[in-house]
């Protein structure tokens, strides 16, 4: 009985999904409020790259999160091209750029 459980709760966490989903219209909506929109847009190259470019850039590095954190907090140029995108950090919240990046990466 007690393995039937333990099977039972294994599927339910696997049907589930990822433990924190990102909540696509309030990231999007943080990103506009962050001024990220009026350089990027989802899927087309703005100033700087389309978001699902970037999502594919990256699709399969488990480093990719951590590496555009500090991307966005931080600026940086000629990955994408010779327009510098600047520094986000302190003006935009660290929490709130994880998310924003969360939700790049999910595109």
């Amino acid at each position: 009985m007690k393995v039937l459980f333990s099977a039972i709760a294994a599927a339910t966490l696997l049907m589930a999904g990822p433990a924190h989903a990102v909540d696509a219209a309030a990231a999007k909506a943080l990103a506009q409020k962050s001024g990220c929109l009026a350089c990027h847009s989802v899927d087309a190259k703005v100033l700087g790259p389309a978001y699902k470019d970037v999502a594919a850039k990256y699709k399969g590095d488990k480093t990719a999160e951590g590496k555009l954190i500090a991307k966005v907090k931080a600026g940086g140029s000629g990955v994408w091209g010779n327009i510098p995108m600047p520094a986000n950090s302190p003006q935009v919240k660290d929490e709130d750029i994880k998310t924003i990046v969360e939700w790049v990466l999910s595109l």
